[in-house]
């Protein structure tokens, strides 16, 4: 296919192999240890898997897969209140496909679904507006999820919402954040990170700057990555050749789509319609100051947690973990897929216990799917 066939060249993948592992051994002969680069993006972790990056790549680099999947980062409480306003009489609740089979501490939305809940899969939150403007009788929630890259199209659909003047759609808001936990990881003493990949949907949307306190401030390089093979190892190379040549900086590999200054247009969006949680809860990670979003007060008639007296609204609920489930020591690095004592038997796709089994960007579906090694590994 024109403009992807370019970048899974497996020529030009095994010349950018070659300079990896020239300048991995370059930084080896002085350190014992691989060289740890996160890839923040749950998608760039699946490309890896897909690729076979992570079989291919010298044996000096080590990926670290961080919590850059939306849905794995959301803890079990919010998937708990999905169900209980899904269950609610009279209430449409739309969400995107990647949700549905999230557990939460006594079912997920498929089986909210199986039991008689209205719950509808929507590719845009422009489908629940359509939905509201159809149903007039009947209350349509959104599930707002995802980083900065899905944020502006929950924003824009407000503003609809309010130009129309709907009375009976409101949105869910779990909207986050990737700065914040990016700095929570750098801040944690016990994680050894030498680099990362940062996500590039995500950076489309904000631009480059935001990731300027990872050089600056702890003096880690940060290179934003597209999502073809070729991209991956680009960024690789780019990260080790600043770390062998003893600097940090923030770089663009993906300057073709993101631009240094994010999007006008979703930034206004998204400045408009939301203001900053004073924190929010991560799987995982734990409470990230100012690390979600909520929507402004103006806006505050299409807000379902206000509207329904749920989540932050009325007070969060600690729900724990199932017993032996490892989703968050996965999510944060500390440990692979296959270490979890779960994987694979008390927790498979058909039969999750956490949400990175199930979702389209979560860590253990890429270690489950492709078992890591599969397209360019086989040539």
């Amino acid at each position: 296919m024109k403009f992807a066939s370019e970048f899974r060249d497996p020529a030009l993948a095994k010349a950018l192999l070659a300079r990896i592992g020239g300048v991995a051994d370059q930084i080896g002969a002085t350190r014992e240890k691989p060289v740890h680069i996160m890839e923040i993006c749950g998608g760039h972790t699946h490309s890896i898997f897909r690729y076979g990056l992570d079989k291919l790549i010298h044996p000096g680099v080590e990926f670290i897969h961080g919590p850059g999947c939306p849905v794995c980062v959301l803890p079990m409480s919010r998937v708990d209140e999905c169900v209980e306003i899904a269950m609610r009489p009279g209430v449409i609740f739309t969400t995107f496909g990647d949700a549905m089979r999230v557990p939460g501490h006594k079912m997920s939305l498929m089986q909210a679904k199986a039991a008689g809940a209205d719950i509808r899969m929507v590719y845009s939150p422009l489908d629940a507006l359509e939905l509201a403007r159809r149903n007039p009788d009947r209350e349509v929630v959104f599930f707002g999820l995802g980083f900065e890259t899905t944020t502006p199209s929950t924003a824009l659909s407000i503003q609809a919402a309010a130009r129309e003047g709907l009375t009976n759609f409101t949105v869910f808001c779990n909207h986050i954040t990737v700065p914040e936990p990016i700095k929570a990881l750098l801040d944690d003493p016990d994680m050894m990170l030498d680099g990362f990949i940062g996500p590039g949907h995500v950076s489309m949307v904000i631009g480059t700057h935001p990731y300027d306190f990872i050089a600056r401030d702890y003096g880690k390089p940060i290179v934003v990555a597209g999502f073809e093979p070729t991209d991956l190892l680009q960024s690789v190379l780019m990260v080790l050749t600043q770390i062998a040549e003893g600097r940090a900086a923030v770089e663009n590999q993906y300057a073709r789509v993101v631009p240094q200054n994010g999007n006008p247009v979703s930034l206004a969006a998204i400045a408009d319609v939301y203001e900053r949680r004073p924190s929010f809860e991560w799987r995982g990670l734990g409470e990230i100051d100012a690390s979600g979003l909520r929507i402004r007060p103006k806006y505050r008639a299409f807000d379902a947690e206000e509207k329904f007296g749920i989540g932050y609204a009325v007070g969060r609920k600690v729900v724990e973990e199932p017993e032996g489930c490892a989703c968050g020591a996965v999510m944060t690095g500390r440990i692979k897929p296959t270490a979890c004592p779960q994987f694979g038997k008390g927790c498979t796709p058909d039969m999750p216990l956490g949400a990175l089994m199930v979702s389209s960007e979560g860590a253990c579906a890429a270690y489950w799917q492709y078992g890591g090694s599969r397209g360019l590994a086989a040539e």
